[in-house]
């Protein structure tokens, strides 16, 4: 099923673990309930929080589970807010990567150049914010690598990425330079289908999985925290898993 933006604003009243009743709000925070605004506000509270113990739990020997080739499904599950026939169409010949921010070397990437990367392939499980999960069969190059090859400053705090359908997202710079996150080159071993974000998606079984853009065009350094497209709607930033 596809969800709408008004389905996961929905979804933000059932946020953080699907736990804070309006009663628990009322007494962590002191707000009046009736009063909208002072909800929002101290649900964006409680969220920073969250986004604070979920990071400080994070650490690059934290591993995902892997599972046997025999669990990937190859038919893997479609999932955006519009149907696969709107999925963007980009040609292999025109496309460029673009890079900016803390980065030495900016000039674009092909696909060629893109597919000339050292690969590895890594099977977990994607984790969707509605409730289901499928595991899959992934294969690219790590983004570490990819950061260090372009002279990225793994020192700044975050990479941000923007995409061919709208969508935009960041990460913490610990997860960028995770060893399971990866730029997705292929799945189930074939040529990463145009729904599923051709050339590439990022894939990070430590997250859910809004925080796995595709179609990604343009990605970039930064001290600043970047925008996510859900988290504008209401959802954490962190969303580790």
């Amino acid at each position: 099923m596809i969800r709408t933006p008004r389905d996961f604003t929905f979804a933000r009243r059932q946020l953080l673990g699907g736990g804070v009743t309006l009663g628990a709000l009322t007494l962590l925070t002191g707000c009046d309930v009736s009063d909208s605004d002072a909800v929002q506000a101290a649900l964006a509270r409680v969220s920073a929080w969250n986004d604070r113990v979920q990071a400080s739990l994070f650490g690059p020997d934290r591993l995902a589970p892997t599972f046997p080739e025999s669990m990937a499904i190859k038919d893997f599950r479609y999932n955006a807010w519009y149907g696969p026939e709107q999925a963007p169409r980009l040609d292999p010949a025109d496309y460029r990567l673009l890079l900016a921010g803390r980065i030495a070397d900016k000039r674009p990437w092909t696909v060629a150049a893109l597919h000339a990367l050292p690969q590895v392939t890594q099977i977990t499980r994607h984790v969707c914010v509605e409730g289901w999960s499928m595991i899959g069969k992934w294969t690219g190059t790590p983004l570490r690598t990819f950061l260090e090859r372009i002279g990225a400053d793994t020192t700044a705090r975050y990479v941000g990425f923007e995409c061919a359908d709208g969508y935009y997202e960041g990460l913490d710079m610990p997860t960028a330079l995770h060893p399971q996150t990866l730029m997705a080159f292929r799945l189930h071993d074939e040529l990463l289908p145009h729904r599923h974000g051709f050339p590439f998606k990022l894939r990070i079984p430590t997250k859910l999985g809004f925080k796995n853009p595709k179609f990604v065009t343009t990605l970039y350094v930064t001290d600043k925290q970047p925008r996510g497209y859900w988290t504008d709607r209401g959802y954490n930033w962190f969303s580790g898993l």
